[in-house]
């Protein structure tokens, strides 16, 4: 499951809230992460991209497994038609 919410202001800067859930079947184990992401569109040359960053929060995970807080960024090339 990949649910989220995102919001895009005029200066095409987008704030994300998401989760990333993975359940494994064999294991009965859950993989719950939550994002929240600022990202900015823009471009180098005629190349739009976008780049963003945020915290990461496991809210649940299998023994072993990542836990507490950690950090997401992103790169994205955009290839519009």
């Amino acid at each position: 499951m990949q649910p989220f919410v995102s919001y895009i202001t005029e200066t095409k800067t987008t704030i994300t809230f998401n989760s990333e859930s993975t359940y494994d079947w064999h294991e009965r184990n859950w993989s719950v992460p939550v994002n929240l992401i600022v990202s900015q569109l823009f471009k180098v040359g005629s190349q739009p991209m976008q780049i963003g960053v945020g915290p990461r929060y496991w809210i649940e995970s299998p023994e072993g497994g990542p836990e507490g807080w950690g950090a997401r960024a992103v790169l994205t090339f955009l290839f519009p038609k």
